[in-house]
């Protein structure tokens, strides 16, 4: 099926795209959509689990639930955004995607990326007043702060978003309609269009490396001030549990950023592809899973807050 529009011509409601996938060999793809379907079923119930006990357990009610509350909200979206039309392919056997379809899925995609670094820079200003300014914590994480961060979290990755998608969405498309990727992603799009896409590709480069540097600057000059904090503690027991209460955010944040800086620094030609497949795996499958066991494994008030939710459910507490 190929079914693109000449040259000249914006009206994009007819194009179909076909998603080339990971492989064409049926028995890697079973082993494919049984770990993309229980990390995908992992991810979800992991993170709405702590979605749920913050919204139900009074000792959750803090600012620093309160962004991990929002946190695991953007992982459900994101890897929700791209795994199941994936799933569906390799169940179906249909890899057609339409125009809209695709570019609703960039935008969310990339959407919730943003917003989630954003959030992580947040999320390291909260531990930085919790550690080094603790007895005026409450005062300053008030809640009218904490929706503040939230909502220019997400207002800052839609407005540095924009701009390169507006300019994506002139793009034309008149001689190939097969995507080389098992999502819609903006690179492999731009390598199909028939429009000079040397000046998008540096501006989506440009406002990448600005979300990037932005928000890593903001996360980098946290953790300095809470790490000379703690090195001024006088006992040892006082640094180890103060540390404690940021290993888990860090552990989170050296991922993240892991993962964005080694996209950076791929090789180039078909290695850059088949890397740029395994990263998004790893980003949109595995990472979601691995967030709410790493933020909750280590927190004794995420677990004592389990079980104490799990005690509530009749059939529980019938047994």
């Amino acid at each position: 099926m190929n079914i693109l529009r000449k040259p000249g011509m914006r009206n994009h409601s007819g194009i179909t795209f076909i998603l080339r996938g990971l492989t064409d060999d049926p028995q890697v793809q079973v082993v494919i959509f049984i770990f993309l379907f229980l990390t995908y079923m992992l991810s979800v119930t992991g993170n709405l689990t702590i979605i749920t006990l913050t919204l139900v357990d009074p000792h959750l009610k803090t600012p620093m639930y309160f962004f991990l509350q929002n946190f695991s909200f953007v992982e459900v979206s994101f890897t929700s955004a791209c795994i199941p039309r994936y799933l569906y392919s390799l169940l179906t056997g249909d890899n057609t995607v339409t125009y809209n379809a695709c570019a609703a899925q960039i935008f969310f995609g990339t959407f919730f990326v943003a917003t989630e670094l954003f959030l992580l820079s947040s999320m390291s200003y909260d531990r930085y007043v919790a550690i080094c300014k603790p007895l005026h914590y409450t005062t300053i994480m008030s809640n009218k702060v904490c929706n503040q961060l939230i909502l220019s979290s997400w207002l800052s990755a839609l407005m540095l978003i924009l701009p390169p998608l507006s300019m994506g969405l002139q793009l034309e498309f008149c001689s190939s309609n097969v995507i080389d990727h098992f999502v819609c992603d903006s690179y492999p799009v731009l390598n199909i269009s028939c429009s000079d896409t040397t000046f998008l590709k540096k501006i989506i480069l440009i406002f990448a490396g600005l979300l990037l540097i932005i928000t890593l600057i903001l996360v980098v000059i946290s953790y300095a001030y809470i790490v000379r904090t703690i090195m001024r503690f006088p006992s040892a027991q006082q640094r180890k549990k103060a540390f404690s209460t940021c290993s888990s955010h860090m552990i989170v944040v050296s991922m993240t950023y892991g993962t964005c800086i080694f996209i950076y620094i791929k090789p180039p030609g078909k290695e850059e592809l088949a890397l740029d497949k395994v990263l998004s795996v790893l980003v949109t499958s595995v990472a979601p899973v691995m967030n709410p066991f790493i933020y909750t494994l280590r927190n004794k008030q995420v677990i004592q807050a389990f079980k104490d939710f799990v005690k509530r459910i009749p059939f529980v507490r019938k047994v």
